[in-house]
């Protein structure tokens, strides 16, 4: 396939997922389904045979999305809707991930006889939610959640990925050095987020500074500038042990509740980049899988999901939300709306660029239990929030 040729493809498919969103608004059902599906159609099982099984191009470009992606979701976060909710968002975020990872894990090691630590591996993959597909659907239906529901979401779902990524990369690292102390993994994690939010908060003031006074001749440039030091945020945080994706949000989360130069056109335009990351990143994913390769797992899939949507989810948030005051409705509706996305996807390529044994099987049963959440949790948030009574129009909320 020639360079014009790859370009030509590459519009017309996510053009396709542009239209096909219009389709995802109208039946509540979120937007990532139709962007696989369009990927699935174009690879080498579908009808446009494009042969694609490069697990690594696939991090690449998902590492590079989810940066994007976490960057815009910062911006738009007003901290006067987060400081209410801070402790048990964070919390649902850090220790709600752990005990999601922990209890499919365990279920998989008994339910299937799998080994303890690819058990694990699985429960800390599919344990982080998708703030993108939550709220396209409340926003497809100009529809909000009364008792600060929603910032408490957002907040789950914009910054729990850190903990899925470092529990992820931990266990592989266990499989692959078994010898490893779980005193050292303890040290790791509190160095991990720990530098991801002092590095965080320390490039969230400089960006702002230097945004605000480098006085640039040129005004496209103040763009350039924001996307390159957001890159610049991860990979530093990286480079000492810290945790990328956690310090890009924080920086992010500073940076949009600040007046800087140009923010009336800069937080749009993040927004839309995002959505290109997500369709980008959703398309190549789907031309990843192939479909063959799943019909084998539907079955221990098929449970994984009921225990994760059904015992797991439910059992994190109750246990998280004790020392708060919240009603039972609001986390019943909490439990529900905990929809899998990309990044689940994204993190089951990791065990196949490390060369665990097995790892194609994880990436399909995740890949299943993807499109199952979505189908199953994203296609009745709505409903099941009026049937609580928490559901309010958006021309409703204070």
């Amino acid at each position: 396939m020639t360079f014009e040729q790859l370009i030509l493809l590459g519009s017309i498919l996510i053009l396709m997922s542009i239209i096909m969103s219009k389709t995802s608004y109208r039946l509540g059902i979120p937007s990532l389904l139709f962007f696989l599906l369009i990927g699935i159609l174009a690879g080498s099982e579908g009808i446009g045979r494009i042969y694609f099984d490069n697990p690594d191009i696939t991090q690449y470009v998902g590492t590079f999305a989810l940066i994007i992606i976490l960057f815009s979701g910062g911006l738009d976060t007003k901290w006067s809707d987060v400081r209410p909710i801070l402790w048990r968002g964070l919390t649902l975020s850090t220790l709600g991930v752990f005990i999601t990872a922990i209890a499919v894990g365990l279920f998989i090691n008994l339910a299937f006889k799998l080994p303890l630590l690819f058990s694990l591996l699985i429960g800390s993959i599919i344990s982080s939610t998708d703030a993108a597909a939550i709220f396209s659907i409340f926003r497809s239906k100009k529809e909000g959640l009364k008792n600060n529901i929603e910032p408490t979401l957002e907040l789950e779902s914009g910054s729990n990925d850190p903990m899925a990524y470092f529990l992820t990369t931990t266990f592989i690292f266990l499989i692959l050095n078994p010898t490893t102390s779980i005193e050292a993994m303890i040290l790791l994690l509190i160095q991990s987020l720990g530098l991801g939010v002092i590095f965080g908060v320390i490039f969230g003031k400089i960006i702002v500074k230097l945004i605000n006074n480098i006085n640039l001749n040129i005004a496209g440039l103040y763009l350039v500038l924001t996307i390159t030091l957001a890159f610049l945020t991860y990979s530093a945080t990286y480079l000492v042990g810290g945790n990328g994706f956690l310090s890009v949000y924080i920086a992010a989360l500073i940076l949009g509740n600040n007046s800087f130069v140009q923010k009336t056109i800069q937080v749009p335009f993040f927004d839309g980049i995002a959505w290109l990351m997500q369709i980008s990143m959703f398309l190549i994913l789907g031309l990843l899988v192939f479909p063959s390769q799943i019909i084998p797992v539907i079955g221990i899939g098929v449970l994984i999901s009921f225990f994760l949507i059904l015992v797991a989810r439910p059992i994190a948030v109750f246990l998280c939300l004790l020392p708060f005051k919240v009603g039972l409705k609001d986390q019943l509706l909490i439990s529900w709306v905990g929809i899998k996305g990309a990044v689940p996807i994204i993190l089951a390529t990791f065990p196949i660029v490390a060369g665990i044994e097995g790892a194609d099987m994880i990436f399909n049963i995740v890949f299943f239990i993807t499109i199952t959440s979505a189908l199953i949790q994203g296609s009745t948030i709505n409903l099941f929030a009026r049937y609580l009574g928490l559901s309010i129009k958006e021309s409703e909320k204070k």
